[in-house]
C-alpha cells in the first residue's frame, strides 16, 4: 500500500510543477499581446541573399555580375573588386515583398575606396529607394527604378554633405505644401565622415507622410510621393543601391505599422497607423 504522506506530496509537486508551467505560458502569451511591444522583423538572415533580388544595369533579373551583391562575415556587402571599370552598372537589391505603412531600420557604413570609373557624385553614396516599382518590372539598361529615395552618403572628412536627403528619379514629392520638381532635395542631416556604422531609419505611411531619420534624429520630412504624371504611390518595394562605393549592411529591420486597430483584439498594437479589419483575431 502507498505511504499516504508520500502521495499527497506526489500531488502537490505535480500542482506545483503545473502552475510554474501556466507561469511560464501566461507570461509569454503575455509579452506576445502586448499592445505597446513593436515586434520588429529582421530581413537580412546574415547568411545569404534568400529573400532578395538584384538588378544590375545592363543584366537581367538576377544576374550579380562580379558579385557585386555578397554576404561575407555575416554583412550583406556591395562590392567592386571583379570590375575594371564601373561603366555605368548601377546595381539594386531587392527584398521580395512589397510594403506600404511601415518602419525601416538599415545599419550601414561606407568602406574602402570607390569603383574605377565611378562618376564623382556617388562617392560614398548610396541609398535605400522605396515606394518602387519591382526588379522584375525595370527595363534591362534601366538605371533607377522609378521610386523615392533615402540617401545614404558619408563626408570627405572635410567638407559638409547633409545626410538622409531625398531624391526622386521618375517621381516627385510634396514638402511644405509645395510640389517640389528638383531631382534631390538636402535633408538637415549630419555628415558622416569615416567608416563608422550609421542607422538610416524610414517612417512610410502609405501616401501620406514620409520621414527619415539618421541615428534617431528626424532629418527629413514630406509628404505626397507620386510618379511624374500625378499619380500617388501609397506603397511598392524597396531597395538598396551600389552606385559605385563599397557598402556594408549589418541589420535590415522592419516594423509593419499596418494590422488590426481594434482594441478588443488579441492582436491589436497601439502602434499601427492603418487598420486591417481583416487581420483581427478574437477570443
Amino acid at each position: 500500500m502507498l505511504d499516504f504522506k508520500i502521495i499527497i506530496f506526489s500531488i502537490g509537486f505535480l500542482l506545483s510543477g503545473l502552475e510554474i508551467s501556466a507561469g511560464v505560458t501566461n507570461d509569454s502569451i503575455k509579452a506576445d499581446t502586448d499592445p505597446d511591444r513593436e515586434e520588429w522583423v529582421e530581413l537580412f538572415n546574415g547568411e545569404n541573399l534568400d529573400g532578395w533580388d538584384i538588378k544590375i544595369t545592363g543584366f537581367e533579373l538576377n544576374n550579380n555580375f562580379a558579385k557585386t551583391l555578397r554576404v561575407e562575415d555575416g554583412l550583406m556587402k556591395v562590392r567592386y573588386d571583379g570590375y575594371e571599370q564601373f561603366d555605368g552598372r548601377f546595381a539594386h537589391i531587392f527584398y521580395e515583398e512589397p510594403f506600404s505603412y511601415y518602419r525601416l531600420r538599415v545599419e550601414y557604413r561606407f568602406v574602402g575606396e570607390q569603383a574605377p570609373g565611378g562618376p564623382g557624385w556617388a562617392f560614398r553614396n548610396n541609398g535605400i529607394m522605396f515606394h518602387s516599382q519591382s526588379a522584375s518590372s525595370m527595363e534591362l539598361d534601366q538605371n533607377f527604378p522609378n521610386s523615392i529615395e533615402f540617401q545614404m552618403v558619408g563626408g570627405d572628412g572635410e567638407n559638409d554633405r547633409p545626410n538622409g536627403s531625398v531624391c526622386t528619379p521618375g517621381t516627385h514629392v510634396v514638402i511644405d505644401g509645395e510640389l517640389r520638381t528638383q531631382h534631390c532635395i538636402n535633408s538637415s542631416g549630419p555628415t558622416n565622415h569615416g567608416d563608422e556604422w550609421v542607422t538610416a531609419e524610414l517612417v512610410a505611411h502609405g501616401s501620406s507622410k514620409i520621414q527619415h531619420l539618421i541615428d534617431g534624429e528626424v532629418v527629413m520630412v514630406y509628404s505626397r510621393p507620386q510618379l511624374e504624371d500625378g499619380h500617388r504611390i501609397s506603397g511598392g518595394y524597396f531597395a538598396f543601391q551600389g552606385e559605385s562605393h563599397p557598402t556594408d549592411i549589418r541589420s535590415v529591420q522592419v516594423l509593419n505599422l499596418e494590422g488590426c486597430m481594434d482594441e478588443q483584439a488579441r492582436n491589436y498594437k497601439s502602434y499601427y497607423v492603418k487598420h486591417d479589419i481583416y487581420s483581427c483575431e478574437f477570443d
